[in-house]
């Protein structure tokens, strides 16, 4: 498959599960709204504004990680009801094209909520070079793994209500019980040891001390990066080795 032909499938799936969606049914927006200006809510009102960054914070991490719910649903969807992935096997379109388009369509669907806390965080400045670059390099991490890890599971799953049981627990694992949207010292030892094993811990510990919200030396920092970025590798070779492209 040429790249030019890669290149248009890419565009393709990225306008058919990112921007139609969009255009048809502009609710889809407000769905992806819902739960982060809810928790950015809440934050507002009981800490009289103090808290405002870590729910601005928060609330790209976890637009960004419901790309991941999103992306499982769809994928099944597809798998399953309408069976497009079998249509995709049997042509010149490879797995990586295939999962990459399906990715940034939902990279693209998500942008608008997005945008509303990129908005805020500009308005309220505390956007600078500095911790625009590591907003951004954090938010392509948890777009990767949670791309990766959301094509996994949706490899395994039978049926698309399968993905409604999973992607709360995934969202209370990875958003809800980590640090997202508090300081990790706000937690007892014993639960600090347990919210390590979550990626978005990294992530949250990057973007909070690049904005000084919480300490962060530069040693820490690199072990953050590292740990992020091996949590993203360790997933897409996980999907690269794990997932099932082809039905058994």
């Amino acid at each position: 498959m040429s790249t030019r032909n890669r290149l248009r499938s890419l565009f393709t799936l990225m306008v058919l599960n990112g921007v139609i969606p969009i255009r048809t049914q502009p609710l889809y927006v407000v769905n992806l709204l819902a739960s982060p200006l809810s928790f950015l809510f809440f934050i507002y009102i009981v800490s009289r504004g103090h808290l405002l960054l870590y729910g601005i914070l928060g609330g790209m991490i976890l637009t960004i990680l419901s790309v991941g719910t999103s992306l499982q649903s769809d994928l099944t969807h597809y798998r399953h009801d309408l069976k497009f992935q079998d249509v995709v096997v049997a042509s010149p379109v490879e797995a990586p094209t295939y999962i990459a388009g399906m990715a940034l369509s939902e990279l693209v669907y998500s942008l608008p909520a997005l945008a509303v806390f990129v908005v805020l965080f500009v308005y309220e400045g505390w956007a600078t070079p500095f911790t625009t670059v590591v907003v951004t390099g954090v938010l392509l991490l948890v777009w990767g793994f949670a791309s990766a890890f959301a094509f996994t599971l949706a490899t395994y799953f039978q049926d698309v209500r399968e993905t409604f049981l999973f992607s709360p627990i995934i969202s209370l694992v990875l958003t809800v019980l980590p640090p997202v949207y508090y300081p990790i010292s706000a937690l007892p030892a014993w639960a600090q040891v347990a919210a390590r094993f979550s990626p978005t811990t990294y992530a949250a510990g990057l973007v909070q001390g690049a904005v000084g919200l919480a300490p962060l030396s530069f040693s820490e920092g690199l072990i953050d990066w590292f740990v992020l970025g091996a949590f993203t590798a360790a997933l897409f070779l996980i999907a690269a080795f794990k997932a099932r492209w082809r039905d058994p």
